[in-house]
């Protein structure tokens, strides 16, 4: 039981979008318990064990809230996960299966750019779906359980850039995305690697430059 509700608030954890607003997320013991329908002791411990791995905060008189970086921090966490991803890319070419491959192309095969501006939210899923798969293709589980640890900042960064259609974020990741798939397809080593990291970078320069909601 105890394990069910660490899992489920991570899960939940991970799907909020804890950069949109000004402050960080609260979560409220009682009311987590009432929806898992569970007591509050098993929530308690999921807090702390999530507090330990630094998703949580735990603030006395106040309550539990989730952990945000700051810009630094954040690309930070990104440059770790552009030599992660990379170089699960790179392993990919070698043991993932066509039939894999093949998942991410059909993750695209309703979205050109248009689509992808008309659609942000739909999109944004796909995006984070992509990614994930990118890294499971890789077999190595080492890579999974790291990235996994950086996973939840990485998503809730992507959405936000994403959302940012003035600087035509979305536009640049569908034609990244599709670069990649083809060296992917090709079991050109090298050059998915390259792709693969030169497409996490361009989201650090663009948090550098227009991710102002991080200052």
């Amino acid at each position: 039981m105890n394990e069910q509700v660490y899992l489920k608030l991570r899960e939940a954890i991970s799907n909020m979008d804890i950069y949109s607003t000004p402050e960080p997320p609260r979560l409220d013991e009682r009311k987590l318990a009432e929806e898992l329908g569970v007591s509050r002791t098993p929530v308690r411990e999921a807090l702390s064990r999530l507090s330990q791995e630094g998703f949580v905060r735990n603030i006395p008189r106040r309550g539990s809230f989730v952990v945000r970086k700051t810009k630094r921090e954040v690309i930070e966490v990104v440059h770790v996960w552009a030599a992660l991803e990379s170089m699960a890319a790179r392993l990919a070419t070698e043991v993932a299966s066509d039939e894999e491959i093949g998942k991410l192309r059909a993750l695209y095969a309703t979205f050109d750019d248009e689509e992808a501006r008309a659609h942000i939210n739909e999109y944004s899923d796909f995006n984070i779906e992509f990614h994930q798969l990118l890294i499971g293709m890789s077999r190595c589980h080492l890579i999974e359980s790291l990235s996994d640890s950086l996973f939840l900042h990485m998503r809730a960064i992507r959405v936000q850039a994403l959302k940012d259609i003035e600087h035509h974020r979305s536009d640049q990741s569908v034609i990244d995305h599709m670069r990649i798939i083809e060296a992917l397809e090709r079991r050109d080593t090298d050059e998915v690697e390259r792709l693969v990291r030169e497409h996490a970078l361009s989201l650090s320069k663009h948090i550098e430059k227009y991710a102002q909601y991080l200052d």
